[in-house]
């Protein structure tokens, strides 16, 4: 399969995350089908598409797209409940949660929902998982696909950030990855390759933010400065956008809001 095969994208999960990967998706001209678990929940993912901060009305607002873009946009975007209508698309990516802000990803929760799309998805498609908490490796042992699976980890949020994590297994094809890259492109992000590490994930972003995190929680703990002086060093004096002690109250948004989509 080559980038002109790509047609149609599966997007599953469709609250904080899901939303936006699923607009960055349709407004590049892919047809998108989201699932999730209720259409209560898909009415919440259609209205942040629509209306939310970074929805298509505000990308209309500022020049980003036109509103001819934003209509042909919604007409290829397909919401439903029904794991089957994802029988025909080319590339999966999953992006559930754990139910609780507690628990932001589930993996057997995970693992029993790839197992499922084996055995509906054909067989030649590309299955991606958004998970930056767990190993790609230990999810794609659900599939027999293994040589199409890969992590697929986008930045919050989507819409606005550029880059996306492509974590490769050793079972995962340099086709694959290339078509994934190619993908990635279309869609106007740069795709990054790193390597899957069983029991160690986090890939490139999380990996290091973690090392910087504790460093200055322990700065501010020996008093030599407070959280909001170390976040503004980061901020102005290499161009960190959100400091540290702000990336780490997104993280807990993140999981607010997830507790609210659902």
């Amino acid at each position: 399969m080559n980038i002109e095969s790509v047609h149609t994208v599966g997007v599953i999960g469709g609250g904080v995350m899901g939303s936006g990967i699923s607009q960055v998706i349709v407004t590049a001209g892919y047809r998108v089908i989201c699932c999730d678990l209720t259409d209560e929940i898909l009415v919440k993912t259609r209205s942040a598409i629509v209306d939310g901060r970074y929805g298509l009305k505000t990308g209309v607002e500022r020049g980003k797209i036109t509103a001819e873009q934003m209509e042909n946009a919604l007409a290829n975007l397909v919401l439903s409940t029904r794991l089957e209508d994802l029988k025909d698309c080319e590339i999966i990516i999953e992006s559930i949660g754990g139910g609780t802000v507690e628990v932001l990803e589930d993996r057997d929760a995970k693992l029993k929902l790839f197992t499922m799309l084996d055995s509906i998805v054909k067989e030649n498609s590309i299955f991606t998982s958004n998970t930056s908490f767990l190993t790609i490796t230990s999810l794609a042992e659900a599939v027999k696909r293994k040589s199409c699976f890969l992590g697929m980890h986008w930045f919050r949020p989507p819409v606005v950030l550029p880059v996306i994590e492509l974590a490769y297994t050793p079972d995962t094809s340099e086709d694959t990855l290339q078509l994934m890259e190619a993908f990635c492109k279309s869609i106007g992000k740069e795709g990054v390759r790193v390597k899957d590490v069983p029991g160690d994930p986090g890939f490139i972003g999380n990996r290091l933010y973690r090392v910087a995190a504790t460093e200055a929680r322990k700065m501010v703990q020996e008093g030599i400065a407070q959280p909001e002086d170390i976040d503004k060093v980061m901020e102005l004096g290499y161009g960190w956008k959100m400091g540290i002690f702000g990336m780490g109250a997104a993280f807990s948004s993140t999981r607010q809001e997830f507790q609210e989509k659902k």
